[in-house]
């Protein structure tokens, strides 16, 4: 803070010093300095969008050196759109991150978020996801701020459990004891949606490698031993096929895009879905819906304990090209926003993994008793190694989109399980092999 002032100082002295031989007014006049403007670009859905914005108008108010104004866009794909244009770019973005250290950190206008952060004192700020590779380079160092990481998880409403009398009223872990608990469910109120999910290549390829603790694919890398790229096994084979049948049978609603399953779940008309945390502080704000998470199923023959999910989500970055104090605005708005009784109230509010160690240990009891495993379901990335690094596969975007055409085609009955997942290992591993992004 000490530094931007000083800039700011500096800038009002020279712009009085050149007006003195102009007007006396200008010497006269008032003696407030004017606050550094810088712009975010977002891409929440309302709910979040809203809490955002709250916070910014709370940083506003706090202070008088610094202005923070938003522009929400619809889309992440939009808000790309208009990044690809070039033109008036912003101090901060928010961009999707796809596996570990994304090509995002590549871009030519990004600066790392450990570089516009190291003037700002954060002592009070210790990293939630300090062990997880979530927008961090292979040293360890911070390149976005992971301000909307989340993980994959299943919700349950309550109400449809207590309905159909299953004892306990909760989902189970593993997969085929799910299966007969949405037989249940179907039969007994929950016909018309007993799961969906917005998350295919999340919840049937990268977490379904995650949670059974395999390998997912092998990233190219010089300590890397064996063939790199995709292989999926029995595990996947025998997985999608399942998945297939409950499409047939009306279990499974097919996995929509946004924000259809999130929306369907939030009415009601959806007993279970796989989703990502972000709905979290929407859905607890619905009126009328009661709910709950757990972790997503597992398979016992795979793994005597799952495995924890990847970290996904978006983080805010830093664009180059902006005036030093600008670039030191930024970063204080950063550092409030990590601070732990903001960063608790983002947190509590949306969904997202805490920023820091010191938000979740301010995250209390009440928070957690309507929410089911979510207290013990953050805590595990809380500290110690991660496992959840998916590694830096090339083009991976374009990888992700080849799997999910596959998976759709096989879920549409086009093609069986072997073929579709073979056939997504033979062009996700000549993209794994073209150069560059």
């Amino acid at each position: 803070m000490k530094n931007l002032r000083g800039l700011l100082l500096k800038r009002g002295v020279m712009a009085l010093a050149m007006a003195a031989g102009g007007s006396a007014a200008l010497l006269f006049g008032s003696t407030a300095l004017a606050a550094v403007d810088i712009q975010v670009w977002t891409a929440l859905n309302s709910h979040n969008q809203d809490e955002f914005e709250r916070l910014v108008r709370d940083f506003n108010r706090s202070q008088s050196d610094v202005k923070v104004s938003v522009k929400a866009h619809d889309t992440e794909a939009s808000l790309e759109q208009v990044l690809q244009a070039g033109k008036d770019l912003p101090n901060l973005v928010q961009l999707g991150e796809m596996s570990g250290l994304d090509e995002v950190a590549d871009r030519p206008y990004i600066m790392p978020m450990h570089t516009l952060l190291a003037r700002e004192k954060m002592d009070n700020v210790s990293w939630f996801l300090a062990s997880n590779s979530f927008v961090r380079n292979g040293r360890g160092q911070l390149q976005g701020f992971p301000y909307m990481a989340e993980i994959p998880v299943m919700y349950y409403n309550l109400d449809a459990f207590d309905k159909a009398k299953i004892e306990p009223p909760v989902p189970s872990r593993v997969w085929l004891d799910l299966q007969a608990q949405l037989v249940d469910l179907a039969n007994k109120g929950s016909r018309r949606c007993p799961l969906t999910s917005d998350q295919s290549v999340s919840i049937n390829l990268e977490n379904l490698a995650a949670v059974n603790n395999q390998i997912y694919g092998l990233a190219p890398g010089p300590k890397v031993k064996g063939k790199v790229g995709f292989d999926f096994d029995v595990m996947y084979i025998r997985h999608l096929s399942m998945m297939i049948s409950w499409v047939k049978s009306e279990l499974l609603v097919k996995p929509g895009t946004l924000p259809e399953s999130p929306q369907r779940f939030a009415k009601g008309e959806c007993a279970v879905m796989f989703s990502n945390s972000g709905h979290i502080g929407e859905y607890s704000d619905t009126r009328g819906l009661k709910y709950a998470v757990t972790g997503l199923p597992y398979y016992p023959e795979v793994t005597q304990t799952p495995g924890k999910p990847f970290v996904t989500g978006s983080a805010l970055w830093a664009v180059k090209g902006h005036k030093a104090e600008q670039n030191q605005a930024s970063a204080r708005f950063i550092s409030w926003l990590a601070q732990p009784e903001n960063a608790a109230r983002w947190y509590q509010k949306t969904g997202f993994l805490p920023v820091s160690r010191e938000a979740f240990n301010a995250t209390g009891n009440d928070y957690y008793k309507d929410k089911g495993d979510w207290m013990h379901l953050v805590g595990a990335y809380s500290s110690g190694t991660s496992g959840t690094a998916k590694g830096n596969f090339r083009n991976y975007r374009q990888i992700r989109a080849v799997f999910n055409q596959s998976l759709e085609s096989a879920l549409d009955g086009q093609q069986p399980a072997m073929t579709a997942l073979r056939t997504a290992a033979t062009q996700a591993n000549r993209l794994v092999a073209q150069r560059g992004r």
